[in-house]
């Protein structure tokens, strides 16, 4: 039996990619984004050995902002937490949100756009928003939220970390 060279290098192609995927699996995605003040910010970027809370988030999307408003209201149980923010919206939407919401004083927020590619966005395979991911202070994922579930869970699963 013969068999096609090309089929060989596609096959091998394939395993390389999905190496590399299984080995991020469960990991912060290293993400990039653009915040307000023009600086970029990377994942890679957040302080180390602090848990973090990742939050995918449209600025006019009525649950966002509603979680939004909860999370700083409680801002105490999730000040151990780095959170980061994170639309594909416009950076004027994003400024706007930030100062709507007056984020630039709580000083663990890390808010901005990844613009038009969608990476963040593609790697969840987000169809709702708000979305939520809780990690360790490793980058290991505890628990993903893909639809608007409240925070008293993520309150409670932070309080253990």
């Amino acid at each position: 039996m013969r068999i096609n060279k090309n089929f060989l290098i596609l096959l091998a192609a394939m395993l390389f990619v999905s190496s590399l995927s299984s080995a991020q699996a469960g990991k912060v995605p290293p993400f990039r984004i653009l915040k307000p003040d023009g600086k970029v910010f990377k994942a890679q970027d957040l302080p180390m050995g602090k848990p973090i809370i990742l939050i995918y988030f449209l600025p006019d999307c009525d649950h966002c902002q509603k979680l939004t408003k909860v999370l700083t209201k409680r801002i105490t149980e999730f000040k151990k937490a780095s959170i980061a923010m994170i639309t594909y919206q416009p950076l004027n939407q994003v400024s706007r949100f930030v100062n709507d919401y007056n984020l630039k004083k709580y000083p663990n927020f890390y808010v901005g756009t990844e613009g038009s590619s969608l990476f963040v966005r593609n790697y969840y395979n987000i169809m709702q928003m708000p979305f939520v991911a809780l990690y360790t202070k490793n980058g290991d994922l505890i628990k993903l939220y893909p639809k608007d579930e409240g925070l008293n869970d993520l309150s409670l699963r932070l309080k253990k970390l």
